[in-house]
């Protein structure tokens, strides 16, 4: 089967493109997000494609006004994995590891963006992310990020809120691979724990003439599984300075696992790097699908389908929306100088971590 994609230099097997191996659940997948440096305006856009099941999904969010609103679509993408439109959200590649370009044009739900992304530093690819319970490889794929810049409007119920270069900044990711997506497997797997487990932490920051990024994995014990921390200058042909080793700790909101404050060191030739980040609101990430009770990556819903939610920040249950990205200010001491900066602190923590203090499903800080 030959589609769109077969005329660009990216085949991967002896097949079509269309063919993504073998694995059900292989996906290929955009992030962005951008916020004002001052304002408590964010947004977010995912798009997820799924050629094994045939569908690709998207999801657009803003914040304003104490409101989180929400844009959720998928189609069946009849193999074209290059038509990278769902409903009303449009994903362009202007200049690959460069630029890019979202357009979201709803009509019914009136939200309606045209933002255009400008990297600030080399595209920073992470260590390859590869778990396994048992004899199963529930994760195994290849993420890049890089932090840059944003210009043009979004428009919200009529309001239109311009973006310019100088006070919105945010961070895109990339990766592909293996994950769980769509429905879940039937059959349990014999070696799973009784109860689910999973520590993520993503940290990229922007400072007024650098970025920096750092994530985390953690077992149940808080061994970590994958850990990276990066730093570069400003400029697509600085290098990426790639910690010795990284530490990161977290003091938690009472009544949630969330951070009312984290503390992140990095390990440099010399002497160590502390970073500060002091959250200053959250952004639910269900709002583009990430655990949506409905809209859930990779869901199929009998052919195209598209719904619009609105949270009210001040009534959301935060012991029951535990995957968010905080919105922080930060600051930056050592080694690697004394700067102050943006950027966003993800937090997903679910079932044990013995570190935090929690031992099961439900436990929240004390």
């Amino acid at each position: 089967m030959l589609t769109k994609a077969d005329d660009y230099p990216i085949h991967q097997t002896p097949e079509p493109v269309a063919y993504a191996g073998l694995g059900r659940n292989f996906y290929d997948r955009y992030f962005f997000n951008g916020y004002h440096k001052e304002e408590d305006l964010f947004f977010a856009l995912g798009m997820g494609i799924y050629p094994q099941l045939d569908i690709m999904d998207a999801g657009f969010s803003i914040i304003q006004s104490g409101k989180q609103r929400n844009l959720l679509s998928s189609k069946v993408m009849n193999h074209e994995r290059l038509d990278t439109v769902v409903g009303d959200i449009q994903v362009e590649v202007v200049k690959p590891l460069e630029e890019f370009r979202i357009v979201v044009k709803s009509g019914k739900n009136d939200i309606h963006a045209d933002l255009f992304f400008r990297a600030r530093c080399p595209a920073n690819e992470e260590p390859r992310f590869t778990y396994k319970i048992g004899s199963q490889t529930v994760i195994d794929y290849t993420r890049l990020t890089q932090s840059g810049s944003w210009s043009g409007w979004l428009e919200v119920d009529g309001r239109r809120i311009l973006v310019d270069s100088e006070n919105w900044a945010g961070t895109r990711d990339r990766s592909w691979g293996i994950r769980p997506i769509g429905l879940p497997d039937a059959q349990k797997n014999p070696h799973a724990p009784p109860i689910s487990q999973y520590f993520w932490l993503w940290a990229p920051i922007n400072w007024s003439d650098a970025v920096s990024f750092y994530h985390r994995n953690d077992d149940a014990l808080g061994n970590t599984w994958n850990e990276a921390a990066v730093f570069c200058q400003d400029g697509l042909s600085e290098e990426l300075q790639l910690a010795r080793s990284a530490s990161s700790e977290l003091v938690f909101i009472p009544g949630t696992r969330h951070a009312k404050k984290a503390k992140i060191s990095f390990q440099g030739p010399g002497d160590i790097t502390e970073i500060t980040m002091t959250p200053r609101f959250h952004w639910y990430m269900k709002g583009v699908g990430y655990g949506h009770p409905e809209f859930s990556h990779g869901t199929y819903h009998g052919g195209d389908a598209q719904t619009s939610e609105e949270y009210d920040l001040n009534a959301i249950d935060d012991s029951k929306n535990l995957h968010i990205q905080a919105i922080c200010s930060c600051q930056m001491e050592g080694e690697l100088g004394v700067r102050e900066g943006v950027g966003v602190l993800e937090q997903l923590i679910l079932g044990p971590h013995a570190p935090s203090g929690f031992a099961g499903l439900g436990d929240m800080a004390k």
